[in-house]
C-alpha cells in the first residue's frame, strides 16, 4: 500500500498482514475503555431505574460503536507502528474525556451543557481521527472509498445529534419534556449507526486477517469480564478498607467462580471455533460474519456483563452491610439484575454460535431455563444463598457440557495444536532463510 511513504522521523503507517496479531498499543488503547466500562457501572450502580438502565444502555451503545469503527481501523493498519501511535494517543485522550463526560449526559437539562457538549466534542475528535486513518489507508482504492463515502451520512448526523442533544433539551421549559427530547435523540444516533451497517452493507470492505479480528473482540470480552471483578471489589469500596468476614469472602470467591464459569462458556469452545469459522470465511460472507458475530453481538454480552456486575455488587453491599448481613433476604432489583444479566449474556452467545458455527448447543437452552426458573426462587433466599444458587447453575453448565462434549472439544484442540505447528514451521522456515540473506538483499514474499 502506499503508506509506506514517510511521515517525518516518525515513519509510515504500516499495513495489517493477513496473518497478523493484534500488536501491544491496542491492549494499551483497551485501557481507556476498560474506564469507560468502569464509568458506566458506577455511574447505573449510584442509582438504579429503568430510565438509568436505559441510559446506561445508549452510551454503551455509542461507546461500542466507537470501538467497532476503531477495529475496522485496526483491520487495514497497525496502529502501533509509524506515525500512527500519535494520532491514536490524541483519540486516547478524546475517548477518556467522552468516558469522564458520561455520568453528566443525561442530568438535568437545566444545570447547564458542559457535560453533554464535551461527550458530543469528544466523540467528534476521536471519530475523526478514526476517518482520517481509514482515508489514509484507502486512498488507492477507489472501491474502498466509495464504501467510506457511504459511512459519512452516519458520521454527520451522528455529531449532529449528540449535539442536539446537548443544546436542545435547556431550551425547553419542562423538565420532562426536556429529559424525553434528550433520549430520543441519544435513541435516533444509535438507530443511525447501527442501521449504518445493515443498509451499507458487506460490499467492498475485507477482513484482512482473521486471526487479528477475532482475538480483538475477545480480548474487550475478557476485559469486560475482568472489569465486573474490579467494579465489585473496588469500583464500590465494599471489601477494601472493611473488616474481613467469611461471608463476605464466601460471596467475592462465588463471584470469581461464576465469572469465570461464563468466561469458559465463551473461550473453551465456542469463541475457538468461531475463530476457525472465520477464518474459512472469505469475501462477503467473511465480512458479514465479523460484522454480525463479533461488531453486533458482542455488544448485549458486554451489556450482559455490566448488567450482572451491578447485580453482583448490590449483593455484596447486603452481605458487607452490617444492618443487612448474609442471612437477610434481598430486596430490590439485585437479583434480577444477576440472574437477568447472566440469561443475556448466555442467550447472545446462543446467537453468536448460531451465526458463526450454525448450531445451538442443548445445554445452553436448558440451563436458560433453568436460570428463567431459579429466578424467583433466588429473590426469596437471603443474599449468599441466591448467589451461591447462581454459581452452581453456571458452573453445572460448565461441567456437564465438559462431559458431552468432550470429543468435540478434544477434536477442536487437536485441530488447533496441528494448526499453530504448521504457523509456527512456516515462521522459523521463514526466519532462517531471512537470516541466511545478504543485508542488502529483498526477503522474497
Amino acid at each position: 500500500m502506499g503508506g509506506y511513504r514517510r511521515r517525518g522521523r516518525l515513519g509510515p503507517a504500516v499495513p495489517i498482514a493477513p496473518g497478523a496479531r493484534v500488536d501491544k498499543f491496542e491492549v494499551f488503547f483497551d485501557l481507556v475503555f476498560v474506564f469507560s466500562f468502569f464509568i458506566i457501572t458506577r455511574a447505573t450502580a449510584a442509582n438504579i431505574s429503568g430510565r438509568q438502565l436505559l441510559h446506561a444502555g445508549l452510551v454503551l451503545a455509542v461507546l461500542w460503536w466507537i470501538w467497532v469503527v476503531h477495529s475496522l481501523v485496526a483491520t487495514r493498519v497497525r496502529l502501533g507502528e509509524g506515525y500512527v501511535p500519535v494520532l491514536m494517543v490524541i483519540a486516547m485522550a478524546a475517548l477518556f474525556a467522552f468516558a469522564l463526560a458520561l455520568p453528566q449526559a443525561f442530568t438535568d437539562p437545566k444545570r447547564g451543557t458542559a457535560g453533554p457538549m464535551l461527550v458530543a466534542i469528544s466523540y467528534v475528535v476521536v471519530r475523526g481521527i478514526h476517518m482520517i486513518l481509514y482515508q489514509h489507508v484507502v486512498r488507492d482504492s477507489p472501491q474502498e472509498r466509495r464504501q467510506l463515502r457511504r459511512f459519512a451520512p452516519e458520521l454527520a448526523a451522528s455529531i449532529v445529534l449528540l449535539l442536539a442533544a446537548a443544546l436542545v433539551p435547556p431550551l425547553i421549559a419542562e423538565p420532562d419534556q426536556a429529559a424525553m427530547v434528550r433520549d430520543a435523540l441519544w435513541i435516533a444516533v444509535v438507530l443511525v449507526q447501527y442501521a449504518t451497517g445493515f443498509i451499507v452493507g458487506t460490499w467492498g470492505w475485507g477482513v484482512t486477517s482473521a486471526e487479528h479480528w477475532t482475538e480483538r473482540y475477545d480480548l474487550i470480552l475478557i476485559i469486560a469480564l475482568g472489569e465486573s471483578v474490579i467494579s465489585v471489589g473496588v469500583g464500590g469500596n465494599l471489601l477494601v478498607g472493611k473488616p474481613v468476614t467469611w461471608p463476605a469472602v464466601a460471596a467475592a470467591s462465588l463471584g470469581i467462580f461464576f465469572t469465570a464459569a461464563l468466561w469458559w462458556a465463551h473461550f473453551d469452545f465456542i469463541g475457538p471455533a468461531a475463530r476457525i469459522a472465520l477464518h474459512a470465511a472469505e469475501g462477503g460472507p467473511r465480512v458479514a460474519m465479523a460484522r454480525d458475530a463479533y461488531a453486533y453481538l458482542y455488544l448485549p454480552m458486554i451489556a450482559a456483563v455490566i448488567l450482572f456486575s451491578i447485580g453482583s455488587e448490590e449483593i455484596l453491599h447486603q452481605i458487607t452491610d452490617p444492618a443487612g448481613g448474609p442471612a437477610q433476604r434481598i430486596e430490590g432489583p439485585a437479583v434480577p439484575m444477576l440472574f437477568g444479566g447472566v440469561i443475556c449474556y448466555l442467550a447472545a452467545n446462543m446467537l453468536f454460535q448460531l451465526r458463526t458455527l450454525h448450531t445451538v448447543t442443548w445445554t445452553r437452552v436448558g440451563v436458560l431455563v433453568v436460570l428463567a426458573a431459579a429466578l424467583p426462587i433466588g429473590q426469596h433466599l437471603p443474599a449468599l444463598g441466591a448467589l451461591t444458587l447462581l454459581t452452581a447453575i453456571c458452573v453445572g453448565l460448565v461441567a456437564v457440557e465438559v462431559l458431552v462434549m468432550s470429543e468435540s472439544r478434544h477434536a477442536l484442540r487437536s485441530a488447533v495444536f496441528q494448526e499453530r505447528t504448521v504457523h509456527e514451521a512456516h515462521e522459523a522456515d521463514f526466519r532462517a532463510d531471512w537470516h541466511l540473506k545478504e543485508p542488502d538483499e529483498p526477503t522474497t514474499p
